[in-house]
């Protein structure tokens, strides 16, 4: 999703949400169809918890296990007509147990220290950020940004989320936004230095926030969308146990099973 991107002004019934009674105040919206910027040939639409609403943590809490994700202050999910790809996953982080490959990048990394830091603006962060997606996002519209497009898409005035900040020595590795929640974290995006991409930065950032979960005794961590057809979210299901959320239920994730074809 594009940073700052609002929602149109069409509202969703309730009982499209499985929301509880408490929750049915908020309204919901959706955008326009658009581009989509993970599958080609396709469109996508949104669904908004209304932004001009008082958005909270509890609320947060509330819409997470129902596939619902954070960009700045806006919660907001995938609600494509004709596409059910993006799949909201999460990781049982106390039956996690790594893969020999993410021990190898673990064992890698163990000069590495990790540092939870508040979600303000932070210069050499900013500075990382912008040369992340020059590397890694060229062309995709979000070169060149402004301090304030950084804070707008990582940092929600009413979220409890941190900014795990990676060094190895005085070297900025990489962050990793993260979002507190009762039950669980929620990985919101990791930007690293490309030139220590061998290290495997995104896989740290991600069997770190494994570790926190479990040494917080939470019971997940909410990957965010898995689309069974791009190449970049493939990394995803190779964090086991992994569930996946289809039709209104979480479930364990089955490698035998074709999602590219699982529409409901």
């Amino acid at each position: 999703m594009k940073p700052g991107k609002r929602p149109g002004n069409s509202t969703l019934g309730t009982g499209d949400t499985g929301m509880s009674r408490d929750e049915q105040q908020l309204r919901f919206y959706a955008t326009a169809p658009r581009p989509c910027t993970y599958l080609p040939d396709r469109s996508a639409v949104s669904v908004f918890a209304d932004p001009e609403a008082t958005l909270s943590s509890e609320i947060y809490q509330q819409l997470a296990p129902l596939g619902f994700r954070r960009s700045g202050s806006d919660l907001y999910l995938p609600a494509c007509a004709a596409c059910r790809q993006c799949i909201p996953v999460r990781v049982a982080v106390q039956a996690f147990r790594r893969s020999r490959s993410q021990q190898r990048v673990w064992r890698r990394n163990r000069d590495v220290s990790c540092t939870p830091l508040d979600a303000v603006y932070r210069q050499d962060h900013f500075e990382l950020y912008s040369r992340y997606l020059s590397h890694r996002h060229a062309g995709g519209g979000m070169e060149n940004p402004t301090p304030e497009d950084y804070l707008n898409f990582l940092a929600g005035g009413w979220s409890d989320t941190r900014f795990l900040e990676f060094r190895t020595g005085d070297v900025l590795l990489g962050v990793a936004v993260t979002d507190c929640l009762t039950d669980a974290l929620s990985a919101v995006y990791t930007f690293f230095d490309p030139d220590f991409e061998a290290r495997s930065p995104g896989t740290l950032a991600v069997l770190t926030q494994i570790e926190m979960a479990r040494q917080s005794g939470l019971d997940w961590l909410y990957l965010g969308y898995w689309i069974p057809g791009s190449r970049k979210m493939a990394y995803k299901n190779r964090f086991r146990p992994l569930q996946v959320f289809r039709s209104g239920h979480w479930r364990k994730f089955d490698p035998s099973l074709d999602y590219t074809a699982t529409t409901g």
